[in-house]
């Protein structure tokens, strides 16, 4: 029996009904890495990796929220609702505040979740959670939204119930993701298209470090901060200027580097990165995937030694695989300071090459290396009763 299968079957099982059950992706991002919040673009693809929710409405104003992976249940009320003392059911109650602000007509609630995204990866696991939810009872509740609407209801949730002020990268990946394809977002004007991903002999392996990202909150806020501070630095200058991707390196040298290096540092990593990504998406059109691969080892030093968000497990992939004939490009992937490297590999040498790393990192910090190969899969969708196994 497969994940969705558990979920489904345990939602039956307390609450002896049919649930509607939906799937959200978790997301990989070749290239373009803390560009969201400043308005750049980004690069992500949904994979095959997922949560999966399970929910049906009550006719009063209870919500039961039960975390299958954590065999923890949190219960709330729509008529007084508040933030939860421990994070998780927060992911789940910072959508349904966001629905009441927005006047939408909601009952009470059943929900069981639980998926085989690995947490604190960097996989964006918070915004499938956030995504399953608020598509979820967008269909429950017949409340009429659009992908992006729902996309923006997940990020906001994110920011007023979670605390972490998120670009919008992870839940459009998770909404608009489509199979063998990326998605180029501009996260100024939010318009897409899509670049097929059509290497069959390229595959996308994730090591995970093991290393969970607990400092990223306010490290994160803090980058973002410092990248605001840039932009205000400049405007006073140059006042058409509307955010980074407007700034050139010669505008940070003139006027940020004088006042901080951090600062100066922090822009001029976003601004080398969209040049990146440019490149990156120029390179896709001819399979051209050695520039993308050395496009990718940049972003990894631009991350660890401009941005500074890696830390000493993050490097030593890196660094190890950049020595391995078959790796075309390695990075770490996420907010930071933990989480996954993200590798390209060809495919015929991805399983001994994982295995090479594996030692290398069980001999350098004495723990295993878990491996992830994924796919690019589609966006977050109801999970039709043919795609179920039987229960």
């Amino acid at each position: 029996m497969g994940k969705q299968e558990k979920i489904a079957e345990l939602y039956q099982q307390m609450y002896k009904s049919q649930p509607l059950l939906v799937r959200s992706p978790g997301r990989v991002n070749i290239i373009g890495e803390h560009t969201d919040y400043n308005l750049g673009p980004v690069l992500p693809a949904a994979i095959n990796k997922y949560m999966y929710m399970a929910v049906g409405a009550r006719t009063d104003n209870e919500i039961n929220i039960y975390a299958a992976d954590y065999s923890d249940q949190f219960s709330a009320s729509l008529i007084k609702l508040e933030p939860a003392w421990k994070l998780w059911p927060n992911y789940v109650l910072g959508v349904i505040n966001e629905f009441q602000k927005a006047g939408k007509n909601l009952t009470g609630m059943n929900i069981v979740f639980g998926g085989d995204i690995p947490l604190a990866a960097g996989l964006s696991s918070s915004a499938s959670i956030t995504c399953a939810t608020a598509y979820a009872l967008d269909k429950l509740f017949d409340l009429g939204l659009s992908r992006l609407e729902i996309a923006k209801v997940a990020q906001a949730a994110e920011h007023n119930y979670v605390g972490v002020h998120c670009g919008l990268m992870d839940q459009f990946a998770s909404l608009f993701g489509k199979e063998g394809n990326l998605i180029k977002l501009n996260c100024t004007t939010e318009e897409h298209h899509y670049i097929p991903f059509t290497a069959k002999d390229i595959k996308i392996v994730l090591f995970d470090t093991g290393i969970k990202h607990h400092l990223v909150s306010s490290a994160y806020n803090e980058r973002r901060e410092q990248c605001q501070n840039g932009v205000a630095l400049v405007q006073k200058h140059e006042p058409q200027v509307k955010g980074l991707p407007d700034i050139t390196e010669d505008m940070l040298n003139k006027y940020v580097k004088p006042v901080s290096d951090i600062v100066f540092k922090r822009c001029l990593y976003v601004i080398q990165e969209i040049e990146r990504l440019e490149k990156v998406c120029t390179a896709l059109e001819t399979d051209d995937f050695k520039s993308v691969g050395e496009h990718m080892f940049n972003t990894h030093y631009g991350l660890k030694d401009l941005y500074e968000v890696s830390c000493d497990e993050c490097d030593f992939l890196v660094d190890t695989t950049r020595q391995i004939e078959g790796v075309l490009g390695s990075r770490m992937m996420g907010a930071g300071f933990g989480g996954c490297t993200i590798n390209l590999i060809h495919n015929e040498l991805a399983e001994e090459i994982s295995e090479k790393v594996k030692n290398e990192y069980r001999s350098r910090f004495k723990k295993e290396l878990k491996v992830y190969h994924t796919s690019i899969g589609n966006g977050t969708e109801v999970v039709k009763p043919e795609m179920l196994e039987a229960v």
